[in-house]
């Protein structure tokens, strides 16, 4: 498997490097990154057959990578090859680390992943953000990211680039938070979240949510649509590998499709929303429940000791799913629709009356729908990777940064 000949945007989106001696340079540096990632431990000859370069060629490459901290040799390479064994070289396990964080209505999250992907540090606060002005929440988050930065640093990791997984439309220069209902944020810039000189970028948690299931999740297609639930709910779009946005950045916002059209207010200004059905905070009301820290944890042991309110709500909130999910998959026809975040949690309830709904209501074929591995973790998880990733995609940026 070799590596793309281009690198990604932290948040998915793809952008060529020149076309000139330095551009392949940056994109060979890129494919050594990319092959010792998907196959190592691998001998110097043993990348080089992958990537179809000379020896040489890749022993020049891997020196560089070893020098900036991204490669370190193991010692001897794998058994069983014909001739003297080289030595084996892996991801560096203290080099740079991806710093993922999540902005979320009743938690902050912050997270360090090394190259490898490996979780070395994680800090977490669970409190209620909504009606907050955005000062204070920064400060917190800010807080936390610190501090999961002295830890990653303890362990020899350096910061490449901080990520933010934030529940609201995101502008294109990837760091503003437009609007953000559930928070009642408005034209929100984050710009000073990062410590002194760590790269930011902030995307909307169901794009992260969807990255994450495109690179960690076993099995995924190419392309599919990933929705996903916490107090609202979201969804991304896959297609070919690649998130897509739509012009303004803003696709994805299947919580405000209205599945009734006179139905209750939503937050968002309108009427009738998916979420006012199939939110936690929805399917909590329907159950005559009260909120609590561990809405995922309440609803499924309830669900599980019998308890018909909670069964029949989240029948209720599958079923307004699926209503929901017939536009999105009669539009876009997706390979799978994957469940994620609270969703997955809750997927042995909801499922039945969500399949019902979308087998019924599409032109085509049944769209299958599975269930994601990752649950809640997925936009955290997304976030941190989304900065390995462009560090692997582009490593030279690594060196010019330091």
């Amino acid at each position: 498997m070799t590596a793309p000949l281009h690198g990604t945007h932290p948040s998915g989106t793809g952008h060529a490097l020149p076309d000139t001696q330095q551009g392949m340079r940056r994109r060979n540096l890129a494919r050594v990154l990319h092959a010792v990632r998907a196959e190592g431990p691998l001998s110097r000859a043993a990348v080089a057959s992958h990537i179809g370069l000379t020896r040489a060629a890749v022993s020049t490459l891997v020196d560089e990578l070893i020098r900036q901290g991204l490669l370190e040799e193991l010692g001897p390479g794998r058994p069983g090859r014909v001739g003297r064994p080289g030595s084996a070289l892996a991801l560096s396990g203290h080099g740079p680390a991806g710093i993922g964080a999540e902005i979320g209505v009743d938690h902050l999250a912050v997270c360090a992943v090394d190259l490898r992907g490996t979780v070395r540090a994680r800090a977490v606060r669970h409190l209620a953000n909504r009606g907050r002005s955005p000062e204070p929440v920064i400060k917190e988050l800010t807080a936390l990211v610190r501090h999961v930065v002295a830890e990653a640093e303890q362990e020899g990791l350096w910061p490449a680039g901080l990520a933010v997984a934030v529940p609201g439309l995101v502008a294109r220069d990837g760091r503003t938070v437009v609007r953000a209902p559930n928070l009642d944020w408005h034209d929100t810039d984050l710009a000073a979240l990062p410590p002194k000189g760590l790269p930011l970028t902030v995307d909307n948690e169901a794009n992260f949510g969807a990255l994450a299931e495109l690179w960690l999740g076993t099995g995924t297609p190419r392309d599919f649509l990933h929705v996903s639930a916490e107090i609202g709910i979201g969804a991304a779009v896959i297609v070919d590998g690649q998130l897509l946005r739509g012009t303004r950045g803003f696709a994805g916002e299947l919580g405000h499709v209205p599945v009734q059209p006179d139905g209750p207010s939503c937050a968002c200004g309108g009427r009738g929303c998916l979420e006012q059905y199939a939110g936690m905070e929805a399917v909590l009301r329907a159950a005559g429940l009260a909120s609590g820290e561990d809405v995922v944890g309440l609803l499924a042991q309830r669900a599980e000791e019998g308890d018909e309110a909670v069964r029949q709500a989240l029948r209720d909130a599958g079923a307004a799913l699926g209503i929901a999910l017939t536009g999105a998959v009669n539009l876009l026809d997706p390979e799978t629709v994957v469940l994620g975040g609270a969703l997955a949690g809750l997927s042995p309830w909801l499922l039945p009356s969500l399949e019902t709904e979308l087998t019924g209501r599409t032109t085509g074929p049944a769209c299958p729908v599975t269930v994601s591995g990752l649950g809640p973790e997925g936009p955290l998880l997304g976030a941190a990777h989304s900065v390995v990733r462009a560090v692997l995609d582009d490593p030279a940026s690594v060196a010019e940064r330091s």
